[in-house]
């Protein structure tokens, strides 16, 4: 499979060494592009790219490419996927898939209409240990849920925000802390419980950084089941603290971060499931380019199977719409000083 990257950010560097790993396995870093020649033309030197475009439209035209990766800022994920998919490709998109829930909705309809074959990345749900507590929960063995966490508390100084144009922008960022950073972990907590919302009720501020989104943000979802989930996402918090993740049932509880298995407690300690492995430290926390790979690894080799065995791959645009629904219900309660529905 021949793979196409377009935008050559910094996430292109995780997708270029993920492609690297598979090369054995035929997946091909043939093409990439960005608006910056200069840009472009570095990244291919530097990843050993055969192919360079400086206009995504012209990759998109090449027979050749199998599988494009859309790298670019996130305001504009939905554009390049709707165009990938009207030009025939399979698509790998970077989280968020866009940035509203209308246009959430409006890429899911394109991609469906084609039938095109599309992988979203959220590669936390890759992780040993929440496939395991996804699955306690689901099986009954934590009891009732009554109450889960994700406390998402990074770092970005306003450097980060300065690096490029883009970053901490309400049209092309699509928030800040929350939809930039945490809406990895915000869809984690949620797949990993698989219950239905009912409310959002959350605060999000400018507290320290020039921009104009949110790099302080706290919310409560309460779920049809009626446990209650409490989230944190910041950017302000100093040095940058792992990703912790903790589900309370009334027979259990279970709780990770980025590198350590935090709580596997059962009251019925003589028949407690056998603790996992954590797998790969995710990192990102306190920089942007310490996150590892393992998770896009396995969703570019598994974008590169289904197209070849005409599949949906493991996580398809549907299951990218719930993060993106909650955040921006998250910023219309912040907004509005009261809880709100989420449909």
């Amino acid at each position: 499979m021949n793979f196409g990257i377009i935008g050559c950010g910094i996430i292109a560097f995780t997708h270029a060494s993920a492609l690297k790993q598979l090369e054995g396995e035929g997946c091909k870093r043939y093409a990439c592009c960005d608006i910056i020649p200069e840009k472009a033309d570095q990244y291919a030197a530097d990843h050993g790219f055969e192919k360079v475009y400086y206009d995504y439209h012209e990759l998109l035209a090449d027979p050749n490419v199998d599988i494009v990766c859309v790298c670019v800022p996130s305001g504009l994920h939905g554009q390049v996927v709707i165009d990938a998919s009207n030009a025939g490709k399979a698509i790998v998109c970077e989280k968020p898939m866009e940035i509203t829930p209308e246009k959430v909705d409006q890429v899911i309809e394109v991609v469906q209409k084609n039938n095109t074959t599309m992988q979203c990345i959220f590669q936390r749900r890759l992780m040993p240990v929440a496939i395991a507590l996804r699955q306690l929960v689901q099986e009954g063995k934590l009891g009732r849920i009554c109450m889960a966490e994700a406390r998402l508390n990074y770092y970005r100084d306003q450097a980060y925000y300065n690096s490029a144009g883009w970053r901490g922008t309400w049209d092309l960022d699509g928030g800040g802390a929350l939809m930039n950073q945490g809406v990895h972990g915000i869809d984690l907590i949620l797949w990993m419980l698989g219950d239905q919302i009912d409310t959002v009720y959350g605060k999000a501020k400018t507290m320290s950084r020039d921009i104009p989104v949110e790099d302080t943000a706290a919310a409560l979802i309460q779920m049809k089941s009626g446990a209650m989930v409490i989230i944190e996402g910041a950017t302000t918090a100093y040095p940058g603290f792992s990703s912790t993740f903790t589900i309370y049932g009334d027979m259990g509880t279970v709780s990770f971060d980025d590198q350590h298995i935090i709580a596997w407690e059962f009251i019925d300690k003589e028949n407690a499931p056998q603790r996992p492995d954590l797998g790969e430290a995710v990192g990102g926390a306190k920089n942007p380019i310490d996150i590892g790979i393992y998770g896009h690894i396995c969703l570019l080799r598994d974008i590169a199977e289904a197209v070849r065995d005409g599949r949906t791959p493991m996580l398809p645009p549907q299951e990218a719409a719930l993060a993106v629904k909650v955040i921006c219900g998250i910023y219309e309660s912040s907004r509005q000083g009261k809880p709100v529905m989420i449909g």
